[in-house]
């Protein structure tokens, strides 16, 4: 006799445990993919793993399923070792849940047998489990559907589902929602959030969508070329990025030309406050919402972008340097016309100079 579950039952209890990447090394053949990845996810919370195409991001989350085996480095999770030198745990013994790009249900199975396919058979609550899960991934009462039947967002939500039905400490999702249309995907960004901090499980979720990962992440991981550049909360990576190539990445920067006094930087946009001191010739990161435009100088305006939300001017100045300012709302400047340009915000970052 199955025991009833309720119209709303609570998440499944998960002790989520911490995922630790040390100095992972992958290739296949004589192509390298991963280069030293290293990543570090605290128990219980989400990791967005950002970075382009063809970095490396989804060669790092199998083998931290143990769909790929290393060819050096080490993958921890809580305190076993599940790939080492000596090491290796086979993907079914990870207790890792992993959520595909394209929800991969078997199209024979209906939704609540898809959602069962992870647990144990001879379990007397897998009913249960199984209407839990959906319930949780808002599909309470689609069990007897077919894959067939279902929108992209209700597939990727019983993937979600099927994931979690295990109970499985980490929960791994590789770009989840890129076939999706925009307003979907904010919707169910915002879902595996609210999903994942109602189970406690450890979560990396891979992405190349900067804003994607801004929103889902508690931390934000770079990786570019198979390393994982910096790590860091979405605030600290856009205001203070570690190297000139997470500046670059992570939302529209200005290179300045400078250089470093002590705690400024003379450039020809005047003197710019550095957050760290530095000396000689540096390039110097202005974010293009920290340069204010106003009319009358030795810039030009060379061209006006509007998006409706804000606006930017791409300004060249004096010295021939092109950089953009942005503007909330409605432009009031026109190409051609002559501005200055002035640095207004909290400390900024300096690279040395190329």
């Amino acid at each position: 006799m199955r025991t009833a579950v309720p119209l709303s039952p609570p998440a499944p209890a998960v002790a989520g445990e911490a995922v630790v990447v040390s100095a992972l090394e992958k290739a296949f053949g004589d192509a390298p993919v991963l280069r030293g990845a290293a990543l570090d996810v605290p128990a219980g919370r989400l990791v967005a793993l950002l970075g382009p195409s063809g970095c490396g991001k989804t060669t790092l989350l199998r083998t931290i399923a143990g769909l790929e085996r290393p060819d050096a480095g080490e993958v921890r999770v809580g305190a076993r070792v599940l790939s080492g030198p000596d090491t290796f745990t086979p993907p079914e013994r990870r207790r890792i849940g992993m959520v595909f790009q394209d929800a991969a249900l078997f199209p024979h199975l209906s939704v609540g047998r898809n959602v069962a396919y992870g647990l144990p058979r001879r379990d007397p609550r897998r009913a249960d489990r199984v209407d839990a899960a959906l319930a949780l991934v808002g599909l309470a009462g689609l069990a007897g559907r077919a894959p067939a039947t279902l929108s992209g967002g209700q597939a990727q939500r019983v993937a979600l589902a099927r994931a979690l039905a295990p109970a499985p400490s980490v929960i791994l999702l590789d770009e989840p929602f890129s076939g999706l249309d925009a307003p979907l995907r904010a919707e169910l960004r915002l879902e595996v959030r609210r999903v994942l901090a109602e189970t406690g499980a450890t979560g990396i979720f891979v992405t190349h969508d900067q804003e994607e990962a801004f929103v889902v992440g508690d931390e934000v991981a770079v990786m570019q070329e198979g390393r994982v550049l910096q790590q860091a909360d979405a605030a600290t990576l856009y205001e203070l990025p570690a190297s000139r190539a997470v500046a670059e990445f992570v939302g529209d920067a200005n290179l300045v030309d400078g250089v470093g006094e002590g705690d400024v930087a003379r450039t020809p946009l005047g003197a710019v406050p550095l957050h760290a001191p530095c000396e000689g010739p540096v390039q110097v990161m202005i974010r293009p919402e920290r340069l204010l435009a106003a009319p009358g100088g030795a810039a030009t305006v060379e061209a006006v972008e509007y998006f409706g939300h804000d606006a930017v001017y791409r300004v060249r100045l004096a010295d021939g340097e092109t950089v953009r300012s942005r503007v909330i709302g409605a432009p009031a400047l026109a190409a051609g016309d002559a501005v200055t340009l002035a640095f207004t915000g909290a400390p900024t970052v300096a690279f040395p100079a190329r």
